[in-house]
């Protein structure tokens, strides 16, 4: 983290390549320095001038009369690679590349050849890391940090103090965001360019800003994402502190290309980014407009408690235009309480709208106004409050906002609401507007942008719960993944990397789908054959490697009632391939039986290999223009029945899929059930590519795969760093048996043992509660028992002891497993340090189960490559202090802060001498 430190906490700056002319980035950097008072040594190093600025220049890197903390280097793109191994050389951990061009590859010499040396930017970087040197850039515009009065970047316009990180892969959105945010007097803690991202990218800065007590929000802007797994648990991390939003570019397929042109990233699936934001509870703005929006109404918004709406207005017009915004974007108006109405009647018109939008009617004049907020801040109604004014020579802009500015700062109860302010109309109202926001209220032009920072809030509010819901347990499953790795063995041996729904069929089914019987003909005689013995209606489906798309030549023919209708359509099969694809292999054919679809719908699955984060999961309707980037719901595995209904119910709500009413409704648990079985099935099977389910006949709780295809390859590499989130652990889990013989279960937590766990802490004492939390925890509420059960495999791990079937529920007369212990370790984000921790419950010690717990926790580290374990405890906890010296941990008693630190070195002890980090 030295580089990080250095970087954001800078006490020393040198600027490589500055300058006296005003026309150069090495200028500009030196005289935004200076006019930002940065307190700290600016050295200038340029061989071109004595003095830069007035401040004394230095001809060489080398010649600096102390290691600087942080260097911005502002020279062309071909020296950067010799300056960086200079600023390495002299010990500098931190720079800022602004140099353009560093990604292109470079040609040999040798005109004739065709290999490409490495970039300039990947020799930079090869440098930067020999020396443990940290790098923003290339193509950066730099870093501002406000509260240091550090400005250390080429923009023209600098940032005030605030509470918002912003982070930018694009310069020039830096600019545009500084210009619009100077004339909103909105301010930020870091804000920082991070151009091509060779190094330090948006998953370290997240980790870094997250603990950043100057930071309240963090602004991403985002062209592409490198490294998947490492974004997705920086961001479901920093998501539960922090409001993070971003504004992603590439949207459509030429965005993403543009985007690529302009950073190098891969290319990915829009539809799948917005899955992973939405994953990591994380909210998507889709423009800058709605950026700007958002931007204000994090500046001066308190969290929202719920999504209740309240709109006061003095035009009937406008609160209607609010009210169809706010029902397209799916938001709730607020309903007013009898006693809210009797008071507003009270010193309202009659002739009032006696509902919410409470309209005060034209002719409001000011008070009438204090009175009616008055009113409604004393109600629990709503839970934001939206204030229009139309202009008005009764209720003038200026003296209205002022008046409402003073009666909200006055109120008692203001701050548990979201207030929000549309002063419709430009001049007076402008000045109006520009009140409230320098008073810490939004305000907004239109009614529209008002209502899109409210559900930005709420989609956010949204957002964050379902990263804390807890699953419904579907129990352990009986997955018969060994057979299906035989059968994948046997094909992939075999030389067979397509199949088609026969050949899908014996995998899919050792995971519990339901499949149609599938026969094969090899002509039209033994078709027929196959149709007389198994009952007509029948389909028939062309078989042929060549052509993967049936539908290209109508290879399917269904609801097929005669032998001669059957003998008629392979023929036609036949003689459209022959035509359309003459040099075609033809293995012949499918039969199956035609499926009952009356009062039933079909639906199509695919699982999709996205570039950037793997394997993701894709359901629509099955239509034969199936798109995957508009028609598709999308969800990124491992799926837990709480997340498989997210994906259904947002596929509902926006049409990717209906629920349609002359049919037998799709039961929403059992495809859930589904979407979680297909997502094990990828995890389990790495070597399936590709799987295209369709389509899904579904009708009510019967789901029937009709046609699947899927594409498997050989593979060798760790099974789950495909993925972008690491899936439940199952290798960890293990039986172990306690001094009384009782047997245990340990494995890894799961999201489903929130109950478990509530029942756990509720046997633990509550002494041994205070020496494990340090302090009286009471009951534990949702939020925190999630925090503890949905964990980040990457990152952390949570070995639970359980006894299976050990309790009888009393009110579902079922068996249930209890827990008796807990391990934990978490590491930092670069996999050096783990912080342990373990709890048992009361009435379980002096049963070895603690050292069991230890050992687990121990062997775990070591696999995971970590070098350190740490842990705190009290000096009265002799428990776990003799637990820990007896495994080899160093013991540190610090009584004059009534605190035990443990540490264990877990690599050679040659190794262990070298600095920790």
């Amino acid at each position: 983290m030295d580089g990080m430190r250095s970087l954001l906490k800078p006490k020393s700056i040198t600027v490589i390549g500055a300058s006296d002319n005003p026309l150069r980035a090495g200028n500009v950097v030196i005289r935004n320095l200076l006019s930002g008072q940065f307190r700290g040594p600016i050295m200038p190093v340029t061989p071109k001038y004595d003095a830069v600025a007035g401040i004394l220049a230095y001809p060489d890197i080398a010649s600096l009369p102390r290691v600087p903390d942080l260097a911005v280097v502002c020279t062309r793109a071909e020296l950067n690679v010799d300056i960086v191994e200079q600023l390495g050389k002299k010990g500098v951990k931190a720079a800022i590349i602004l140099a353009a061009g560093m990604n292109n590859p470079q040609l040999h010499t040798n005109p004739f050849s065709q290999n490409h040396q490495p970039s300039l930017e990947e020799q930079m970087l090869a440098k930067a890391k020999e020396y443990d040197m940290r790098l923003i850039g290339p193509n950066s515009m730099g870093l501002i940090l406000p509260w240091l009065n550090l400005n250390a970047s080429f923009s023209p316009i600098s940032a005030n103090k605030g509470k918002i990180a912003f982070i930018s892969q694009s310069a020039a959105v830096c600019t545009t965001i500084l210009d619009w945010a100077k004339n909103k007097s909105i301010g930020f803690s870091t804000f920082l360019s991070l151009g091509d991202a060779c190094d330090i990218n948006f998953a370290e800065l997240l980790d870094t800003l997250c603990q950043d007590s100057k930071t309240d929000a963090i602004l991403l802007y985002i062209d592409s994402v490198k490294d998947a797994r490492r974004f997705m648990s920086a961001a479901r991390a920093a998501a539960r502190n922090r409001r993070i939003l971003v504004l992603k570019s590439g949207r459509t397929q030429a965005g993403s290309s543009a985007a690529h042109l302009h950073t190098g990233g891969d290319i990915g699936l829009d539809a799948v980014y917005d899955a992973a934001i939405r994953r990591s509870g994380m909210l998507r703005v889709n423009n800058t407009h709605e950026l700007f929006a958002a931007v204000e109404t994090l500046a001066h918004s308190v969290p929202l408690r719920g999504e209740r709406l309240a709109i006061l207005t003095n035009g009937g017009g406008p609160a209607i235009m609010a009210v169809d915004a706010l029902s397209d974007r799916g938001g709730k108006l607020a309903k007013l309480s009898p006693e809210t109405i009797n008071r507003l009647s009270a010193v309202l018109p009659s002739c009032w709208s006696h509902a919410n939008p409470i309209d005060i009617i034209g002719d409001a004049d000011i008070n009438r106004y204090q009175q009616a907020v008055k009113i409604l801040l004393d109600s629990d109604d709503f839970d934001g409050l939206l204030i229009m004014h139309s202009p008005s020579a009764i209720a003038p802009d200026i003296e209205t906002a002022n008046a409402l500015i003073e009666t909200l700062h006055q109120h008692p109860r203001t701050k548990r609401f979201n207030i929000l302010t549309n002063w419709a109309g430009e001049n007076e109202a402008n000045i109006a507007r520009k009140t409230f926001t320098e008073a810490g209220y939004p305000a907004y032009r239109t009614p529209e942008s008002a209502i899109s920072a409210f559900m930005h809030m709420v989609e956010y509010r949204r957002n964050q719960k379902q990263l804390m819901e807890t699953p419904v347990s579907i129990g352990y499953s009986n997955h018969n993944t060994h057979q299906a790795h035989e059968q994948i063995t046997e094909l992939l041996e075999n030389n067979i990397h397509h199949l088609e729904t026969h050949e899908a069929r014996p995998i899919l089914e050792c995971y519990g789908f339901t499949t149609l019987p599938t026969w094969i003909a090899l002509d039209a005689a033994e078709a027929v054959h196959i149709a007389e013995q198994i009952g007509y209606p029948v389909a028939v489906k062309l078989r042929s490697p060549d052509i993967r798309h049936k539908s290209e030549i109508h290879g399917v023919v269904l609801h097929l009632r005669t032998a001669n209708e059957v003998e008629n359509a392979v023929q036609a099969i036949f003689d459209r391939v022959a035509m359309h694809y003459p040099t075609a292999r033809i293995d012949g054919l499918l039969v199956q039986r035609m499926a009952d679809r009356s009062g039933a719908q079909e639906l199509r699955i695919d699982v999709h290999n996205d570039p950037i984060f793997g394997p993701v999961i894709l359901m629509g309707e099955d239509n034969a223009r199936w798109d995957i980037h508009r028609d598709a719901a999308v969800a990124i595995p491992p799926l837990n029945m709480a997340l498989a209904r997210y994906m259904v119910i947002n596929a509902l709500k926006t049409g990717k899929i209906k629920q349609r009413s002359a049919l037998e409704k799709i039961d929403i648990p059992a495809l859930c059930g589904l979407l979680v079985k297909i997502s094990q099935l990828i995890i389990d099977c790495p070597e399936i590519k590709a799987l295209n389910i369709h389509p899904l006949l579904v009708s009510g709780s019967d789901l029937t795969v009709l046609d699947a295809s899927m594409d498997i390859e050989p593979f060798t590499g760790d099974k789950q760093k495909r993925l972008a989130i690491r899936p439940y652990p199952k290798e960890y889990e293990e039986t172990c048996t306690l001094k009384d013989g009782q047997t245990l279960l340990l494995r890894p937590i799961l999201p489903e043992d929130e109950p478990l766990h509530k029942t756990f802490m509720s046997k633990v004492s509550v002494e041994d509660l205070y020496k494990r939390f340090f302090s009286d925890i009471g009951e534990l509420n949702h939020e925190a028992l999630a925090k503890f059960t949905q964990i980040d495999y990457d990152r952390e791990m949570a070995f639970v002891a359980v006894a299976k079937d050990a309790h009888i529920n009393l009110e579902t007369n079922k068996k249930e497993d209890v827990v008796l212990g807990v391990a934990r370790a978490l590491s930092d984000p670069d996999n050096h340090d783990a912080e342990f921790a373990i709890l048992v419950r009361s009435d379980m010690k002096g049963l070895g189960l603690g050292s069991i717990l230890m050992n687990k926790l121990v062997n775990y580290c070591k696999l995971r490559g970590l070098q350190f374990m740490t842990g705190m405890t009290m000096p009265s906890n002799h428990g776990m202090i003799h637990l820990a010296e007896k495994v080899g941990f160093s013991i540190d008693v610090q009584l004059e802060d009534g605190i035990v630190e443990m540490l264990l070195p877990l690599i050679d002890k040659k190794d262990s001498e070298a600095p920790r980090k």
